[in-house]
């Protein structure tokens, strides 16, 4: 990958799901280290974008390229590809019968093919990175909303992924969360960790994003600093949806 290629080339990608077309034509870059937040209305296709990116939905037509080859050509691996898009999900998909630690290094086994013994030091290497080391003998419904999503990042984190994805981390959270999800977010960046996040949450996008994709109808209407978005973007309507919440906007 040279300097000037994007880690993800998104280009003319569509998606619809029997008559309704819900991607229409994106096209975004994302760049080794960027961390970028993705925003619109309920609806606009923030969550298939991301699922469209390591596969989990099938694009209708368009193109997806990671460091500069095709992620849709018939030859990728789709289980390799996924484990260098990492993904954390809304309800954060930790298993229940298992404890934290065996959650994170279930993936290194099963996928990477390390020991036990292996696993169990890279997993705990990401669990201390994330302050979790202590709750690793604990099951998921010991932990908090804010414990759990930790331990999603954790195991996604494991795999030593290009780039990491994140559908709606706030959503389950509640205000003083938020702003711990935020802190850590801005530390992975530092830690130069790559980051595409979907958030329907002002508050979180305000706090960590570099810059700020605003979908509408399917399509990239915008793209800019939060501030800019909020305050000085031409369209009055994008210029409402960021400065819906009072302070954000400079009215």
């Amino acid at each position: 990958m040279t300097a000037s290629t994007a880690l993800i080339q998104i280009q003319d990608l569509t998606k619809k799901f029997d008559e309704q077309q819900v991607l229409a034509g994106i096209n975004l870059d994302v760049q080794e280290f960027d961390l970028k937040v993705v925003m619109g209305p309920s609806g606009c296709g923030k969550s298939t974008l991301l699922r469209c990116i390591n596969r989990l939905v099938e694009p209708t037509s368009g193109e997806i390229k990671f460091r500069g080859q095709s992620t849709l050509a018939p030859t990728v691996d789709v289980r390799a590809l996924r484990q260098s898009i990492g993904f954390v999900f809304q309800q954060f998909a930790l298993y229940r019968h298992l404890s934290v630690l065996e959650n994170v290094t279930l993936g290194l086994r099963k996928l990477r093919g390390m020991t036990a013994l292996q696993a169990k030091e890279k997993a705990l290497f990401e669990l201390n990175r994330l302050d979790m080391s202590t709750h690793c003998d604990k099951y998921p419904a010991q932990l908090s909303g804010g414990q759990k999503q930790r331990v999603a990042i954790a195991r996604s984190l494991a795999m030593d992924p290009a780039v990491v994805l994140f559908d709606e981390p706030t959503s389950a959270l509640d205000p003083v969360m938020v702003r711990e999800v935020a802190e850590l977010f801005n530390r992975l960046r530092r830690e130069k960790v790559t980051m595409l996040c979907v958030t329907h949450d002002l508050t979180l996008a305000r706090m960590i994003a570099q810059r700020v994709v605003y979908l509408e109808k399917g399509v990239v209407k915008a793209e800019d600093s939060f501030e800019n978005l909020a305050s000085s973007h031409p369209d009055s309507e994008v210029r409402s949806f960021f400065g819906s919440d009072s302070g954000f906007s400079k009215k």
